[in-house]
C-alpha cells in the first residue's frame, strides 16, 4: 500500500493537479458560497427582527 502524506488544502488552484482540497476555485464555488453567506444573513436578521418584536410587546 502506499501511504500518502499530503495535508488537505482548504483551496484548489485551476492549474494545479491536487485531489485533497475542500473547495476549487471557480465560479460554481463562489456561487454557492454567496448563496450561502446571504441565506445565514437572512436569518441572523430574522432572528434579530424577532427579538426586538418580542422586546417591545411586553
Amino acid at each position: 500500500m502506499k501511504k500518502e502524506n499530503k495535508q488537505m488544502e482548504f483551496i484548489k488552484e485551476a492549474n494545479e493537479n491536487n485531489t485533497n482540497y475542500i473547495f476549487q476555485k471557480n465560479n460554481k464555488t463562489k456561487v454557492g458560497a454567496s448563496i450561502v453567506m446571504i441565506f445565514l444573513g437572512l436569518i441572523i436578521l430574522a432572528l434579530v427582527i424577532s427579538g426586538i418584536d418580542l422586546n417591545t410587546a411586553f
